[in-house]
């Protein structure tokens, strides 16, 4: 059973840096895209870094970057936030592709398995 728990968020100031982390089990065995997307009240989900697991990556702003560690066990994917902004404030939820089609990294309803979400507050 495929499983995704995220952790990291939390209250940061405008301006600081903030690293999350996706941790993936029970799909270690298959190829798999994972990606963060984020959500604000009043918005639509939306795209902010993926990673195949042949490695390609995207991200929506140069500021955030991602990272994947594949061992026998388990996946995790960390996205690493700086120059953090207030509207940069949302849920923040790691999901999983079952491929690793990068094409389609950016494609919300290619993504069949969610995480929770962790908050991420920015004040300015």
């Amino acid at each position: 059973q495929v499983q995704l728990v995220e952790n990291g968020g939390g209250l940061v100031q405008a301006g600081d840096s903030l690293r999350l982390s996706c941790t993936v089990s029970g799909a270690s065995d298959t190829p798999c895209t994972i990606a963060w997307f984020r959500q604000s009240p009043g918005k639509e989900r939306e795209f902010v870094a993926g990673i195949t697991g042949d490695g390609a990556f995207d991200s929506y702003t140069p500021k955030f970057t991602i990272s994947r560690d594949n061992d026998n066990a388990k996946i995790t994917v960390d996205l690493q936030m700086t120059s953090l902004k207030p509207e940069d404030a949302a849920v923040y939820y790691c999901a999983l592709a079952p491929h690793n089609d990068w094409r389609l990294v950016r494609t919300i309803r290619e993504y069949r398995y969610w995480g929770q979400g962790t908050q991420v507050t920015v004040s300015a």
